[in-house]
């Protein structure tokens, strides 16, 4: 049953099951910046976020940049060729490196360097080196250059953030103590992505959008189908919604998507019959398209409780895409916009504060599954 915010009705939890009337999450939960403000700790800060694709530092010294909530960091792969994170915050006095823009990653450098006082460090977070002024006290008459201590290098070295990765996707997490490994995390989904020869593919396509909407709106809407009939009229004349299937595990759902068409194995990397695409929390996606040869990935950041950059990668066996891969990307891009428009009109319609609490249908077992994840996220 929805509840109003006219007096008479309370907000429950999420109920155990979904026939329950309080399926959904309270409507604040996506609309007040203090519950946002608690998301970067105990969601963003305890759980597996991913990062990016390995085959983007497939050399020593190859780099990106992520932004997840507050948390920068830097991402590279070492000279021992172990990828490594490492908080994108210089150890001398907090500035940050590197700038983080994800339309020009990823880049090379040999060391990390802080442009403000020149601290340059090793690919293993270790102090490197330091002006001459952080040894010799010029300017300082009452300190006699004898007297200033060495720097140790593992000292002032970077702070190191955790990693694991399935496949070449690369995951971290910035719990000292993570209450799930990667593996826990993933579940099936790594067994089932780390079958398929995905470090095969490299990044062809890159788009980054900013949408007006909480980043669990726009994940919610992601994670069913019932808005595509209204929605997505194009893309649905070629899919049989009613032999689709639409898996929930613990921390990820898959929506298997039946084409109407029969589909030609050499367009896909998997042998379903089938487009896949998977949820993962709390905010990455792993699409197979089965139409073209291919797959694509988006990280659904948020910026604020009202805001996300979505960024979205297409992956290739190589940058000279076929027209099957570039009409791929079009419809890609086609439902994106068309998703655009209603999360941003959900959450116009949540900012008013009208609705106390929403109702969920029997097929958004997975958006179920999501608000669950939150509420347990926040009672931690």
């Amino acid at each position: 049953m929805a509840r109003w915010n006219n007096g008479s009705d309370e907000v429950a939890a999420v109920s155990a099951d979904i026939t329950d009337e309080t399926n959904a999450l309270p409507a604040r939960y996506f609309t007040d910046p203090d519950v946002f403000e608690m998301e970067k700790q105990k969601v963003f800060g305890r759980y597996w976020v991913y990062a990016g694709h390995g085959t983007a530092i497939e050399e020593p010294g190859a780099y990106f940049t992520r932004r997840i909530g507050d948390k920068q960091i830097i991402v590279t792969r070492d000279h021992d060729g172990d990828v490594r994170a490492f908080y994108n915050v210089c150890a001398h006095r907090g500035s940050k490196m590197l700038e983080d823009t994800p339309m020009t990653d990823p880049g090379s450098l040999s060391r990390i360097t802080c442009p403000y006082h020149l601290w340059a460090y090793e690919l293993n977070g270790d102090l490197a080196s330091t002006p001459r002024s952080f040894e010799e006290a010029t300017l300082n008459p009452e300190i006699d250059d004898d007297t200033i201590p060495e720097l140790d290098a593992e000292e002032n070295s970077l702070m190191e953030v955790t990693v694991d990765s399935i496949g070449p996707l690369v995951f971290v997490n910035f719990a000292e103590e993570p209450p799930l490994t990667l593996a826990e995390q993933a579940g099936s989904m790594k067994t089932e992505l780390e079958a398929l020869p995905i470090g095969d593919y490299q990044l062809a396509r890159r788009y980054v959008s900013e949408v007006e909407c909480n980043w669990k709106t726009f994940g919610s809407n992601y994670s069913e189908c019932d808005h595509c009939a209204a929605n997505h009229q194009d893309w649905i004349s070629g899919v049989e919604i009613g032999d689709s299937e639409l898996e929930v595990n613990d921390y990820h759902w898959i929506l298997h998507y039946k084409y109407e068409d029969e589909l030609d194995d050499e367009v896909r990397i998997h042998e379903e019959e089938e487009g896949r695409f998977y949820y993962f929390w709390p905010n990455f996606t792993f699409n197979l398209y089965g139409t073209a040869d291919g797959y694509g990935t988006y990280y659904v950041d948020p910026i604020d409780e009202g805001r996300i950059q979505l960024v979205a990668d297409y992956y290739f066996p190589d940058d000279d895409l076929s027209e099957d891969q570039e009409e791929l990307i079009r419809t890609s891009r086609q439902l994106q916009e068309e998703d655009f428009e209603i999360v941003e009109r959900q959450h116009e319609g949540l900012k008013t504060g009208a609705l106390g609490q929403g109702h969920l249908g029997p097929n958004e077992h997975s958006v179920h599954r999501l608000h669950q994840l939150a509420e347990r996220a926040y009672d931690a």
